[in-house]
């Protein structure tokens, strides 16, 4: 499948008990609704052929026999379905018989499954009917022909090389030791679980987090087949609840007690971006049986959800609490900092932009847990050519409102002396002149700390580090930098969590407006005391680049596939060429800026991306973007 896509689907019917040849015509029919979704890989409920809830009359010959007629029947009807279909069914082999998963492609049978775990407790009474699967893959006969019978089997397209497929039944995944945790080490990408897992109250949620945490410790995707109408009601009840997770995340679920067909498109690239990073996922090289099946590939257009704001959030519960456990991060890494150092005095450089005024923020709180007083934060605005009266004013009134020591030193005489140093010109308003801005207010800040015996605090966040939007050795430097690992989609929400925690002025009025300031370095004139340098003119939406960040660092996909779902998160914001540009100007940032996060300041890691060359990106800063470029022109 096209970027490693694989459209996976879960299928239920009214079942008629012991009504084979009408469940089988049920199955069928929903083969061929399956085929009309372009679904690769269709799974069926636990015993579905028969109905799971027909209890002795597993035993009938009537049943059985029209069940191996069935298979056949069933089997054929596949023979030009790009597909791959597992239905539950009762088999005899030698003396027992078995509650098993069939495993169908193209007309052939590929393989069986039998249950591992049979559960004779409570409302379950299958060991009466069933064996338990043995421990060994044999072989078992079906209308004439031999079939690979065990547990132990991976079945694998030939084709796609991440589609490797592994069955469970039901009563496996709730046991101490699911077959699934040693089918994923034997490489296992997909599991499947064909079950008969009766309603109660709250079990359904129950449900959900065993397979969603079952698929995030073993980095697979899950789909998840119960039974449901149709089934006998004598004492128990049964809802058709089907799930598709992908790493502990869910993608689709039914409606419990309608039937019908769910699917997902499951991404297995990004599951084994997922394990090779993952040094402790060690393959078991036990004695499995690999089974291969063809599928053509398919351009499936999409139709899973793609966040345009991987940081952030939508639910505003669940967004106060990403903030909160954030700024707590931050916090105690400040702290644990300041204790190390053996210092009580910070600086900061405050510009009255988002990032500086987090960082203060940071920073109060933390003298606040500390009990030291605010004075001893000593917050700095440094005003230059660029530097507007709203910024300004901002930042003093957030000083005013903390209690800090504010410190107003204005750095444009110096600079110009340092024109007249390097002698150049200060009408030409190049990276120079940008440049010794920063680098000089960087070094007043450095100097203060030394006078007062304390540390500068870094501003820099995330998404910055990414595009190397900071001057080296200017703003790029700092002794511990709290906004490192946060990107900048986040800091405004963060910015907004914190406003929450502060009475009086602070949140009505100051944050409101540095909220609603746009992203500059101010190192511009201005013109009419408004604005002129706005980032995102420059290097793009930061929108966008957090979101090619999180996916590029996170999964390492590649830029047509980064481009694909770009597309789809922002389809109604941005078009094609708007998200190539950007894309391009990304990988060209993020490879040729490396040599300035090669030597960033310590800062905390607050979730899944960060790019410290200490922990998460060990990268030579002369690696060539060639490659990446290349693709970006096909797009």
């Amino acid at each position: 499948m096209k970027d490693g896509f694989v459209r996976v689907g879960c299928a239920s019917f009214d079942v008629k008990l012991a009504d084979v040849e009408y469940n089988a015509k049920q199955i069928m029919e929903y083969i061929n609704k399956a085929e009309n979704e372009k679904i690769h890989v269709l799974t069926f409920p636990e015993l579905c052929l028969t109905g799971y809830t027909i209890e002795d009359l597993f035993h009938q010959k009537r049943v059985l026999n029209e069940v191996y007629k069935q298979i056949d029947i069933i089997k054929n009807h596949t023979k030009d379905k790009n597909m791959v279909i597992i239905i539950g069914s009762p088999l005899l082999h030698m003396n027992q018989l078995y509650n098993c998963a069939i495993v169908i492609n193209r007309g052939e049978i590929l393989g069986i499954v039998p249950k591992t775990y049979i559960p004779n407790y409570h409302e379950f009474y299958e060991g009466r009917h069933f064996a338990k699967a043995m421990k060994e893959t044999t072989e078992i006969m079906i209308n004439g022909y031999y079939y690979p019978f065990g547990t132990d089997i991976i079945f694998e397209a030939n084709k796609q090389q991440h589609l490797k497929i592994a069955i469970e039944i039901c009563e496996d995944l709730w046991a101490p030791m699911p077959p699934s945790t040693r089918h994923c080490l034997n490489g296992a990408t997909l599991i499947v679980n064909l079950s008969a897992s009766n309603e109660l109250a709250t079990k359904a949620d129950y449900r959900r987090m065993l397979v969603s945490s079952h698929s995030a410790r073993l980095v697979c995707g899950y789909a998840y087949c119960n039974a449901g109408l149709g089934e006998s009601t004598t004492d128990v009840v049964f809802s058709n609840h089907h799930m598709i997770y992908e790493n502990g995340t869910l993608l689709e679920e039914s409606v419990l007690y309608e039937e019908g067909l769910i699917y997902s498109d499951v991404d297995l690239d990004k599951l084994m971006s997922e394990r090779l990073e993952m040094s402790t996922y060690e393959n078991a090289y036990d004695d499995y049986t690999y089974i291969g099946f063809d599928l053509e590939d398919d351009i499936l257009e999409l139709e899973r959800y793609y966040d345009p704001y991987p940081f952030v959030p939508h639910d505003e519960t669940k967004r106060a609490k990403r903030c909160k456990d954030v700024f707590d991060i931050q916090i105690h890494g400040l702290i644990q900092r300041i204790k190390a150092a053996h210092i009580q005095k910070l600086v900061i450089g405050i510009s009255g932009g988002l990032d500086s005024t987090l960082a203060l923020l940071v920073a109060s709180m933390a003298f606040q847990k500390l009990g030291y007083p605010s004075t001893d934060i000593i917050a700095v605005t440094m005003p230059c050519f660029g530097t507007t009266s709203r910024t300004k004013n901002n930042a003093l009134n957030m000083m005013k409102e903390l209690k800090v020591t504010s410190l107003t030193v204005n750095i444009a005489e110096a600079v110009n002396q340092h024109f007249q140093d390097i002698n150049h010109n200060p009408d030409v308003h190049d990276v120079t002149y940008e440049n010794a801005q920063a680098r000089e207010r960087t070094q007043v800040l450095m100097d203060i700390a030394n006078q007062e015996g304390g540390i500068v605090v870094g501003t820099g966040d995330l998404s910055e580090v990414a595009l190397g939007w900071s001057t080296y050795n200017g703003d790029h430097m700092s002794m511990y930098a709290v906004n490192a690992s946060v990107p900048k989609t986040l800091v405004r929400y963060l910015v907004d969590y914190v406003a929450s925690l502060y009475q009086g002025q602070l949140l009505e009025t100051i944050l409101k407006d540095i909220l609603d300031t746009p992203v500059s370095p101010e190192l511009l004139p201005a013109k009419d005391n408004e604005i002129v340098q706005k980032t995102e003119d420059i290097v793009g939406p930061y929108e966008l680049h957090d979101f090619f960040l999180y996916h590029h660092a996170r999964f390492h996909y590649e830029p047509a596939k980064l481009f694909r779902i770009a597309n789809i998160a922002f389809t109604d914001k941005y078009d094609a060429p708007t998200i190539k540009k950007w894309l391009t100007l990304f990988y060209r940032r993020f490879f040729t800026q490396q040599f300035k996060r090669s030597c960033i300041p310590d800062g905390p890691k607050v979730g899944s991306v960060a790019l410290s060359p200490r922990g998460d990106l060990r990268m030579p800063s002369d690696a060539s973007v060639t490659a990446w470029l290349k693709e970006c022109e096909k797009l």
